[in-house]
């Protein structure tokens, strides 16, 4: 049996924090419970991929009436050269020699089928080779969009890369909604000069280069609730009008403009100063630690890869402002690549075998759990796809372990009760490393909604040293199998391990509390939180004597914590008559403290008494009008 070999990953450039170099670049080693990545057997070499000459390698999206794109067996002048990785029927690569017009043809007819389709079942990814393409790319529901560039600018669309507002029966539009879309690693020139990005929750933009203006609201003025920007550049103004909240990370923006409660910013040049709660802006300068997202390129060659991010320490401004990202690379032959109809079976074996796994985009229902057990080991979804639980098993369960990233998954509860929908470490912890943690990165989850979903909690993260970048919990408020005793899901996120830090943690509508935090020396930048909706009354959202249930508590054990620009809102329309005694409750101790945080009553329905702990006014009354705490311990 052959070793795993460190030229199977190669150092891209520059020269990361300590520690920050890819798990896969290493030379293994067997520790017992340490979750360290088996040698692979056979001796295999590694396969090198030559670009398509003519035409993209290109997969029809199922059900679109556009014309067949030839696939192409090779380079010109190589017709034996391997052909590009199967991804599967919801994956297609256009290249600059594709028509713009079965260009434009593809990207229309999966918006015609997505833009509706809040709980529709079909998944789709657009990958666009290095070059320049005139094309207008409208994104709806499950649809993402990425270049395959090592940087941004190496894929220019001249046009829009775009989210619009949802219209509404009396008229007007909105972006309430407008969840589970991305777009990353490309540069867009927008016609007017003006991009429009009309999102709330699990929308992210990353690694992209906005060469004129960003507005994040609807066009016709609607509302928006919850988004995410990182690593990217906006040359101009980024407008945020009607967004509730957002965390802008790792980035440079012209300026911005604008915003209605959390706005937050860490490590972005451009940024406007600190002046939470008026305008309510909370800025650290930089990002107290940061990894980017892996993704998807193709080398030199031809070859498909996927990049790994170093690890970044302080962080101001993109990674790739000097040029290419620091990290390393690992060729797509070290990837099991996942269809729908792969069992966890299937997936397990080839993760046994010191595989990485891409999951293609569509839906995947689980009788088993799939187990991560080695260290360094990828797990990257594109398009959304999603793990559905039968019979109530845990979707995914991660060992402890150094430098794993899992990425790019939506978590859909099944009918039957799942103790818990992803979990991070054993649950004693385990080894880790903080020169190399594990990452969990556009992770969403969904309980209720496209159908009834039940967990007892969504996320569980036992090991130290994890990252939490970007992650909705929803328990869904609208849709089928909604209703307080249909979608019953009592806990969001619960974080026992130490050293965690959550950048932009958006946590929703559970029964119990939202989010649990008995780890030591954590950290939250941006938190987003709407109480349940639908408690059918006072009695029922209740323990120990205290009304409600807090949004964000943190254990009474706990020594040091530290939390920037968090929100929590109720809106009980049930019964309006509830109350909730306070959406943060925290431990009063030195080492335990909070910035800029706030409560809002949306329309009166629902009062929240106290902000945190006993302290703070109560969120009440019509006028939605928030109450902030500055500092607490108020110093």
């Amino acid at each position: 049996m052959s070793s795993f070999r460190a030229a199977d990953s190669a150092a891209i450039t520059g020269s990361a924090s300590a520690g920050a170099s890819a798990a896969d670049s290493r030379p293994p080693r067997r520790n017992r419970g340490s979750g360290t990545r088996p040698a692979e057997g056979g001796g295999l070499s590694r396969r090198s991929f030559v670009a398509a000459a003519a035409l993209a390698t290109t997969v029809p999206v199922a059900g679109a009436a556009t014309p067949a794109l030839a696939q192409s067996p090779g380079a010109k002048g190589h017709p034996h050269a391997p052909a590009e990785p199967d991804f599967g029927p919801n994956v297609t690569v256009f290249s600059p020699d594709t028509p713009t017009a079965d260009i434009q043809a593809a990207l229309d007819a999966a918006a015609l089928e997505q833009v509706p389709a809040e709980f529709g079942t079909s998944r789709y990814a657009f990958f666009f080779k290095p070059g320049t393409y005139d094309v207008d790319a409208q994104l709806g529901y499950y649809t993402s969009l990425a270049g395959l560039g090592l940087l941004p600018d190496d894929v220019t669309i001249n046009g829009a890369v775009r989210v619009e507002g949802q219209p509404q029966p009396g008229g007007g539009d909105s972006a309430l909604t407008n969840f589970w879309r991305s777009a990353e690693n490309l540069a867009v020139v927008p016609t007017g000069g003006v991009n429009w990005w009309a999102v709330s929750q699990a929308a992210p933009l990353r690694r992209v280069h906005i060469r004129g203006q960003l507005f994040l609201f609807p066009k016709m003025g609607g509302f928006s609730s919850g988004g995410y920007i990182a690593d990217s550049l906006v040359d101009e103004q980024v407008l945020n009008a009607s967004q509730q909240q957002w965390l802008t990370r790792d980035s440079t923006i012209g300026s911005w403009s604008n915003g209605v409660w959390n706005q937050v910013f860490a490590g972005v040049q451009g940024a406007p100063a600190q002046s939470f709660p008026s305008p309510p802006y909370t800025t650290l300068p930089t990002s107290p630690l940061s990894r980017e997202k892996p993704f998807l390129y193709v080398d030199d060659n031809g070859g498909y890869r996927v990049f790994l991010p170093a690890l970044r320490q302080n962080g101001v401004g993109t990674t790739w402002s000097g040029g290419t990202t620091p990290g390393s690379s690992v060729p797509i032959d070290r990837f099991f690549i996942a269809k729908p109809g792969d069992s966890a079976r299937t997936i397990n074996k080839a993760l046994a075998q010191g595989k990485h796994l891409l999951l293609t985009p569509g839906i995947y229902r689980l009788t088993d759990t799939i187990r991560v057990k080695w260290a360094g080991t990828v797990v990257l979804g594109l398009g959304y796809a999603t793990l559905t639980p039968v019979g109530g098993v845990v979707p995914m369960t991660v060992a402890d372990g150094r430098g794993v990233r899992i990425a790019g998954v939506l978590f859909d509860a099944g009918p039957v009760n799942s103790r818990v929908l992803l979990e991070i470490g054993g649950r004693r912890g385990g080894r880790t490393d903080p020169r190399d943690p594990a990452s969990v990165q556009d992770v969403f989850f969904r309980i209720g909604g496209a159908g009834p979903g039940k967990t007892t909690t969504a996320l569980i993260v036992n090991s130290d040293n994890v990252l939490l970048d970007h992650i909705w919990a929803w328990r869904a408020d609208h849709g089928r199998g909604v209703g307080w005793t249909a979608n019953t899901a009592e806990t969001g996120v619960v974080v026992n391990g130490d050293n965690v830090l959550a950048t932009g943690l958006f946590v929703e509508h559970f029964q119990k509390y939202n989010v649990i935090w008995n780890g030591d020396r954590g950290r939250t930048i941006m938190f987003q939180n709407e109480l349940p909706y639908d408690p059918p009354n006072q009695a029922a959202y209740r323990h120990h004597g205290v009304d409600g249930w807090a949004a964000y508590k943190v254990a009474d054990s706990v020594k040091h914590h530290e939390g920037w620009g968090l929100g929590s809102y109720c809106f009980f329309n049930v019964d309006p008559t509830i109350h909730n005694a306070h959406s943060f409750e925290a431990p009063v101790r030195p080492g335990v403290r909070f910035h800029d945080l706030l409560t809002v009553s949306l329309n009166g329905d629902g009062v929240i008494d106290h902000v945190i702990n006993d302290f703070g006014d109560a969120a009440q009354g019509t006028a939605t009008v928030p109450v902030n705490a500055v500092e607490y311990p108020a110093s």
